[in-house]
């Protein structure tokens, strides 16, 4: 499944797979960023994205891993 900046719940389950013991609030954008679009899947253009999505993505990923 290719994942785009719009899915950002399947973005985030795919980060939660390949970093499993990443502790989620000590990632910053640019590391998100660098993270997603290193992901095997990932096959959006990488500079499409603003820091509002990738802040939602934090969010969205840090909310999964906490509950």
């Amino acid at each position: 499944m290719s994942l785009y900046w719009d899915s950002t719940y399947a973005i985030v389950l795919d980060l939660m797979a390949h970093y499993p013991d990443i502790e989620v609030d000590s990632v910053g954008l640019v590391q998100l960023h660098q993270m997603i679009v290193t992901l095997p899947d990932f096959a959006d253009e990488p500079r499409q994205v603003d820091d509002a999505t990738l802040t939602d993505i934090l969010v969205e990923w840090y909310e999964e891993a906490n509950t």
